[in-house]
């Protein structure tokens, strides 16, 4: 537990992981953040939940735009070990060399499946029966490492990406902290992943938001909202208005003037959205607020 650690995380899946090494008494020398960024209507500067957390432990944060400048920081530690859970920046190789054995990092899915920067939202768009962690040795290559251990998770389709984000960063950093002792010593050793397996999920945009049900069956529609709920959400044009889908099911036969026809034949019945307003309610509110004139 004293081997010196830099933790590197931005996103609150990283914020688990972090929490759970204060917790077992780590020697964690500094937090590396992404800068304060500005947000909502007022664009007030806010700090990332990591960072918070560190300062709140009187933990160092580092906060560098450019992240070799850090360089000379990272050199002057004792030998330190680093630990990385979605940060959301590329880590060059030079950075990477200065730890031993290594940057370890926590990636949401069973790698080689899934490498990018969206495996949970990919694992429910794709339906899948399960997913999981890997616990990994960051290389220059985009989820490429070898791995420490992975985590097998079955899935019981009806989870959000929200809810499971909150089941793989509890699994992770529980997981991390029972081999992390072994990774120091360096009696386990991270085993090569599998190339002609690897798979790739995309990064995601605003516009990506849109259903078109004319693409997808009824059940892919239902599996896209629950991926999509955090980022970028589910849009979709109801009674001449555009709302943003939370809830759904599959139904074979319309029952309300809202239910989605897709390609199957088969309706996509709302069950919540959050309407124009941006109040979220209820699809017999909707329609009893927004009847069609």
């Amino acid at each position: 537990m004293s081997k010196t650690i830099v933790f590197f995380g931005t996103d609150e899946f990283s914020l688990v992981t972090l929490q759970n090494l204060i917790n077992h008494g780590y020697n964690i020398s500094a937090v590396v953040t992404k800068p304060d960024n500005k947000s909502g209507r007022g664009q007030v500067t806010k700090a990332s939940s990591v960072k918070k957390l560190a300062v709140a432990h009187n933990i160092a944060v580092w906060q560098p735009h450019d992240i070799k400048e850090i360089e000379v920081k990272i050199t002057d530690l004792d030998n330190p070990i680093g630990i990385l859970v979605s940060f959301g920046k590329i880590i060059p190789k030079s950075i990477i060399k200065l730890f031993n054995p290594g940057i370890i990092n926590i990636h949401p899915s069973l790698l080689p499946k899934y490498r990018g920067p969206t495996p949970i939202e990919s694992v429910i768009a794709n339906n899948d029966k399960q997913t999981g962690v890997s616990i990994m040795q960051l290389t220059q290559d985009m989820d490429a490492g070898p791995i420490y251990k992975q985590i097998n998770y079955k899935l019981s389709k009806d989870e959000t990406s929200l809810e499971l984000y909150n089941t793989l960063a509890h699994i992770g950093a529980n997981n991390l902290i029972n081999i992390l002792p072994d990774i120091i010593n360096g009696s386990l050793k991270p085993i090569n992943q599998d190339e002609a397996e690897s798979t790739y999920c995309k990064l995601l945009y605003k516009k990506d938001s849109w259903l078109k049900p004319t693409d997808l069956t009824a059940s892919e529609a239902e599996c896209k909202i629950r991926a999509h709920l955090v980022f970028p959400k589910t849009k979709f044009n109801i009674l001449k208005r555009d709302v943003i889908i939370t809830k759904a099911h599959v139904t074979k036969y319309q029952q309300l003037p809202t239910d989605i026809l897709c390609k199957d034949n088969k309706y996509l019945s709302i069950d919540t959205l959050i309407a124009p307003s941006g109040r979220k309610m209820s699809i017999d509110d909707f329609l009893n607020g927004y009847k069609l004139g």
